[in-house]
């Protein structure tokens, strides 16, 4: 069987999107959460092991390079302008050993190669130097695929008066896509920032930011939410 090509994938998906978003929007789907007064940006697992090659977790490394990566340095800089609160998500484990009695990657390793990302190896688990924290940004570490489980993410986005929050990262399919979920249920507006979302596997970006916006979380593009950043600071400007 002959590999389908990118451009025709491509088609064949924006033609079943087409005909998903009349049956969503015939039943009520596809509403609208919004932009709130005061957000956050949550980058999930932008981190080395993630980011650059050569690992089980590395994602598509053209759209790292020319998509994602330029794209959260430019929220980046909106948001540190802004003086907006960023918390940069990592995942990474203690106790690798797959026949260990006890280990903190639970039974998730039965599934995915979890014992690849060793809490040992910092430059694994550290955030991509291109898009590294400053001072008084936060670095959280998570265990499970939602950046808000078993994690204090939401305690510490509602101490900082957050009702919004950005979300980038990888994967669609998993992190990304069930801290979305999860920080709907905990009443934030969520909003995926649609070319700052990676994957490992062609199609995935697309089908799940397409089912996101659907049911999750509003999908905004980049410049749309640099905007809106801006806009909040000039605002805060106006207003001493």
């Amino acid at each position: 069987m002959s590999e389908l090509d990118p451009k025709e994938l491509d088609r064949l998906l924006k033609q079943a999107f087409e005909a998903a978003t009349k049956l969503y929007q015939e039943r009520g789907f596809q509403r609208r959460v919004g932009f709130g007064k005061r957000p956050a940006l949550i980058s999930v697992d932008l981190a080395n092991a993630w980011t650059r090659p050569g690992n089980p977790f590395t994602c598509d490394q053209e759209k790292m390079d020319t998509e994602i990566i330029p794209g959260m340095q430019r929220l980046l800089t909106a948001f540190r302008a802004a003086q907006l609160p960023v918390i940069h998500v990592t995942t990474a484990y203690e106790i690798t050993d797959r026949n260990a009695p006890f280990t903190d990657m639970g039974m998730w390793h039965n599934k995915i190669p979890l014992d690849a990302v060793n809490l040992k190896d910092t430059h694994l688990w550290a955030i991509d130097s291109r898009i590294a924290p400053v001072e008084g940004e936060h670095t959280l570490l998570k265990k499970r695929a939602s950046a808000f489980h078993g994690t204090p993410l939401a305690g510490m986005l509602r101490t900082a008066g957050v009702d919004t929050i950005l979300v980038t990262g990888v994967t669609a399919c998993a992190c990304v896509r069930t801290t979305l979920c999860d920080g709907l249920g905990e009443g934030f507006r969520t909003i995926a920032v649609r070319e700052c979302i990676g994957d490992r596997v062609p199609g995935v970006v697309d089908y799940n930011l397409f089912d996101i916006d659907a049911k999750f979380a509003d999908v905004e593009s980049v410049d749309t939410c640099v905007s809106y950043i801006e806009g909040l600071g000039a605002q805060a400007l106006a207003a001493e």
